[in-house]
C-alpha cells in the first residue's frame, strides 16, 4: 500500500499521475481538510473534492478544481438574488457538497461521509480526511485574520501574511485509518503541496507527525519550490510568514525529523548538493507536471526513490 499526504492543485496533479502507475486499491489519500468552510449552509471540503474528482477522471484540467465541463446556473442565481459569489461552486459540484452536508447532519462522520462519496462514484481508492475534527487553516494579514479559502479565494492571496495558524489542531485527532495507513505503507509520500498549508495542517493534527517518524517506510516528498519561487500560488509567500527559507531548504525544513528522500528540480541541482546529508537524500529531476505523461513520470520517480517493494506497484493502468 502507498499513502499519500496532499492537498492543493500540485496534490491533486501529482495523484492523478500516481492513478495511471498504481492500482487504485493500492493508493490510501490522506487529505488536508484545513480549507474546510461553510459556503451558503452547505459543507464544502475543497481538497478532498479535488482528489476524489481527479481518481474518478471528473476534475477539471483547465480550472485545476471542480468537475470537467461544469456549469454554474445556481452560482449566477444566487448572485442575482444578493448571495456571496466570490466561491465558484459549479452545479455538479454542488451536488457533492450537498450530499456530504446531508450525510453530516445524520451524524456520519468526515470520513464515513468520503467514503460513501466515494463509492457512489466507484472509487476502489481508499481517500481519508487527515481529521473528523474542525481545523481551520487561519492566515493573519495586516487587514485582518481570514480563512484559508478567504485569503486564498475572494482575495487572491494578495496581502501580506504575518502567521498562519491551524486552529482547533491542538485538540484533534487523527482520523480512524491515518496512523494505520503511515504505519503500515511500503511507501510514504508527500505531493508537491504547499508545505504551510496544504500540508501543514496535516502535520499538525497531533499523532501524525510523531507517525511519519516512526514508520518503517521510506518518505519521499516532491518539491513544490524551483530556486527561490513556488511552482504556483502562494507557498512562497506562506513560508516566508513561518520563516522557512524559499528554497528546497526550506521544504526540507519544514519536514524535518521524518523525510527520507526529497525530490527537487534539475535547476536545483547545487543546492540539493549542498543540502544533502547521511540521512535526506535529494533527487533532481523534472518535477513540472504540464502533461499526462509528466505527472505518471514524476509519480513513478517518487516510487522509484522508495524500496523495491514499493515500486513494484507500479504498472500501466490507463
Amino acid at each position: 500500500m502507498i499513502a499519500v499526504l496532499t492537498g492543493g492543485s500540485g496534490g491533486a496533479k501529482f495523484v492523478d499521475g500516481l492513478r495511471r502507475v498504481v492500482p487504485p486499491e493500492d493508493l490510501t489519500i490522506i487529505v488536508n481538510t484545513g480549507d474546510d468552510h461553510d459556503w451558503w449552509g452547505l459543507h464544502v471540503s475543497p481538497d478532498l473534492d479535488s482528489i476524489t474528482y481527479v481518481l474518478a477522471g471528473m476534475l477539471s484540467g483547465e480550472r485545476g478544481w471542480g468537475v470537467r465541463g461544469d456549469t454554474f446556473y445556481c452560482l449566477q442565481a444566487m448572485k442575482e438574488l444578493g448571495e456571496p459569489f466570490w466561491f465558484s461552486v459549479g452545479d455538479r459540484d454542488l451536488a457533492t457538497h450537498l450530499l456530504r452536508t446531508k450525510l453530516l447532519s445524520q451524524g456520519r462522520t468526515l470520513t464515513e461521509a468520503t467514503e460513501i462519496i466515494a463509492q457512489r462514484l466507484k472509487l476502489s481508492s481508499h481517500i481519508l480526511p487527515m481529521t473528523n475534527m474542525r481545523v481551520e487553516t487561519r492566515i493573519d494579514t495586516p487587514s485582518g485574520e481570514f480563512s484559508f479559502e478567504e485569503y486564498f479565494v475572494q482575495r487572491w492571496y494578495q496581502d501580506p501574511v504575518n502567521a498562519v495558524r491551524f486552529a482547533g489542531a491542538s485538540v484533534s485527532k487523527p482520523a480512524p485509518g491515518v496512523l494505520d495507513a503511515i504505519a503500515g505503507a511500503e511507501a510514504v509520500l508527500l505531493a508537491p503541496s504547499n508545505p504551510v498549508t496544504s500540508i501543514g495542517p496535516i502535520l499538525a493534527v497531533p499523532g501524525i507527525r510523531d507517525a511519519l517518524a516512526k514508520t518503517s517506510a521510506t518518505v519521499v516528498a516532491v518539491s513544490p519550490i524551483i530556486g527561490h519561487a513556488a511552482v504556483s500560488g502562494p507557498a512562497a509567500n506562506l513560508m516566508a510568514s513561518q520563516h522557512l527559507e524559499v528554497s528546497i531548504t526550506g521544504v526540507a525544513e519544514a519536514y524535518g525529523g521524518f523525510l527520507d528522500v526529497l525530490i527537487a528540480h534539475d535547476s536545483d541541482a547545487d543546492a540539493a548538493q549542498v543540502l544533502s546529508h547521511g540521512h535526506l537524500q535529494i533527487h533532481c529531476t523534472n518535477i513540472l507536471m504540464r502533461t499526462s505523461d509528466d505527472k505518471a513520470r514524476l509519480a513513478r520517480t517518487a516510487l522509484d526513490l522508495a524500496p523495491p517493494q514499493a515500486a513494484s506497484f507500479t504498472a500501466e493502468v490507463e
